[in-house]
């Protein structure tokens, strides 16, 4: 367990990021499809960003 275990976490900062985490899914794949059809700088940052937090929900970092 690493120094941010999300169960260290006070209740309602935990429910934030379960929250969160089942958001990042639909976002993502929205933000995939608008980068493929208008790609501009800030939606290749966004993203990226998603891509990430996704990554990092799918191997418990957060």
């Amino acid at each position: 367990m690493g120094k941010y275990h999300r169960y260290r976490f006070p209740h309602p900062f935990r429910r934030v990021i379960v929250v969160v985490e089942y958001s990042v899914v639909p976002i993502l794949c929205y933000q995939i499809l608008r980068t493929l059809f208008l790609p501009t700088t800030l939606d290749m940052f966004l993203c990226i960003l998603f891509i990430g937090m996704f990554v990092m929900f799918q191997s418990k970092w957060i």
